[in-house]
C-alpha cells in the first residue's frame, strides 16, 4: 500500500469519526401528567462532531408557551404549571456543521372526569309521566359512565355511548321519585352529577351535593367550596369541619364556603349540611393544602481535621415528596468521595483541607424550593 492510498484511508476514517452529524435521544419518550404539574424532558447528544447546538420545537411549530423554560445549554425543556395548550409532541433538534439530528417526545394531559347532567333539576313530574335524564362526561383517560338512584349502589339500565348515558325514568308513585346520580369514573378520579325528580304536590327530603369532592390548594391561596341542595321545603345550607372549627378567615355566601389565605392546618374534611322540615343531608369535601419546603441543617458550622469523616444532614418541612441536592457555594466541585442520600445526608469519608468551604442544601417539591447553608472548616 503506497503513502497516498494510506493517507486517503486515514482521511476517510478521521472524517467518519470527526465529521459526523449529531445523534440525539430524548427522555422520557412520553409523559402523562395532570394539569398544574411540572414535567421535564432531557435531550442528550450521544454522538456527533462538536460543537452541537440544541433547540426544542413543538411538532406543530407553534410557540412553546410562556410556561416553558429551557436549560442554559438547551438540553432540558421544563414545563411548569402544565395547561392543556402544552399537550402534544416536542422535538429536540441538534445541529452541527455536518447536519442535524432529532429526537421526539410527547406530553399527554391527564384530566379527571367531569360530568354535566341535563336537565339540571329539580324537576316536578306528574304521576305516570316519563322523563329522560342525559349525562355527558369528559376526561382523560375516557371515564366510564353509569346512573344510580341515591341510596342504592345498583347501576340503572341506561343507553350509553362513549361520552354520554341517557336514563329514562317513569314516575308512577312517590317511590319512583328521588335523586338520580350520574357517575363518571376513571383512574384519575370520580365525578358525580345529580338531579332530583319530585312528584308534584308532595314534600321531599333534602339532598346536599358538592361540585368537587376533592380539592388541592397551595398555602396562601383562596379556596371556594360549592354546595347545592334540593328538597321541599327549600333546605337551609350550613358548613362545618370534621373534628375542628371552621378557619377564622372563612365566609359563607349563597351556600358556598370561601376560605382565604389557607394554610396546612386548614387541610381536612369539610361538611355541607342541608336541612328542611323532613330531615337533613350531608355532602363532603376533602381539602389538601400543599406547602413549599423549608430547609434547615442540623449543624450550621463544622470544624474537622484532615482524614475525619463528615456527615451533614439537611432537613425540610413541607409537602412530600421532597428532593434534596447538595452543592458547594462558589462553584467549587464536590469531593470525589462525597455521597448523598435521598433523605438529605451528605457524607465524605475522609476530609481534605480542600474540602473547606460553604455547602448548600436545596430542598425541592412540586410547590417550590428552599435552601440552607452549612460551613465546613478543615484544619491541619
Amino acid at each position: 500500500m503506497n503513502v497516498q492510498t494510506t493517507a486517503l484511508i486515514l482521511s476517510a476514517v478521521l472524517y467518519t469519526v470527526w465529521g459526523q452529524s449529531p445523534v440525539v435521544t430524548a427522555r422520557p419518550r412520553t409523559a402523562a401528567i395532570k394539569l398544574g404539574e411540572t414535567v421535564s424532558f432531557h435531550c442528550r447528544v450521544t454522538s456527533g462532531s462538536q460543537p452541537v447546538q440544541l433547540e426544542w420545537k413543538k411538532n406543530n411549530n407553534q410557540p412553546l408557551g410562556d410556561n416553558v423554560k429551557l436549560g442554559p445549554d438547551g438540553a432540558v425543556l421544563t414545563i411548569t404549571n402544565v395547561r392543556l395548550s402544552n399537550q402534544g409532541g416536542y422535538r429536540c433538534i441538534a445541529t452541527n456543521a455536518q447536519g442535524k439530528g432529532t429526537a421526539s417526545t410527547s406530553l399527554t394531559i391527564r384530566q379527571p372526569p367531569k360530568v354535566r347532567v341535563t336537565p339540571s333539576g329539580p324537576l316536578s313530574v306528574r304521576t305516570g309521566e316519563s322523563v329522560t335524564l342525559e349525562c355527558s362526561a369528559t376526561g382523560k383517560p375516557r371515564p366510564s359512565i353509569s346512573w344510580i338512584k341515591q341510596g342504592s349502589e345498583t347501576a340503572l339500565m341506561s343507553t350509553t355511548t362513549d361520552t354520554t348515558a341517557s336514563l329514562q325514568v317513569r314516575v308512577m308513585s312517590a317511590e319512583d321519585a328521588g335523586t338520580f346520580v350520574c357517575r363518571a369514573q376513571s383512574r384519575e378520579g370520580l365525578a358525580e352529577g345529580r338531579v332530583e325528580l319530585r312528584l308534584e304536590g308532595g314534600a321531599s327530603f333534602p339532598q346536599a351535593s358538592v361540585t368537587e369532592t376533592d380539592l388541592t390548594a397551595v398555602e396562601g391561596q383562596s379556596v371556594t367550596m360549592h354546595c347545592h341542595a334540593t328538597g321541599s321545603p327549600t333546605p337551609e345550607i350550613s358548613w362545618s369541619k370534621l373534628r375542628a372549627p371552621l378557619p377564622w378567615q372563612h365566609r359563607v355566601s349563597g351556600g358556598s364556603l370561601i376560605l382565604n389565605n389557607v394554610g396546612r392546618q386548614d387541610s381536612g374534611q369539610y361538611i355541607c349540611n342541608a336541612t328542611n322540615a323532613l330531615g337533613y343531608s350531608e355532602a363532603y369535601v376533602q381539602l389538601e393544602v400543599d406547602s413549599p419546603p423549608y430547609a434547615t441543617t442540623l449543624t450550621d458550622e463544622t470544624i474537622a481535621r484532615p482524614g475525619d469523616a463528615l456527615r451533614l444532614q439537611c432537613l425540610a418541612h413541607g409537602t412530600h415528596p421532597i428532593r434534596f441536592r447538595w452543592t458547594r457555594v462558589g462553584g467549587a466541585s464536590m469531593s470525589p468521595g462525597a455521597e448523598t442520600t435521598k433523605d438529605g445526608l451528605l457524607k465524605i469519608a475522609q476530609l481534605k483541607v480542600t474540602d473547606s468551604g460553604t455547602y448548600k442544601c436545596v430542598a425541592t417539591n412540586h410547590v417550590g424550593s428552599s435552601e440552607a447553608l452549612a460551613k465546613v472548616t478543615v484544619r491541619a
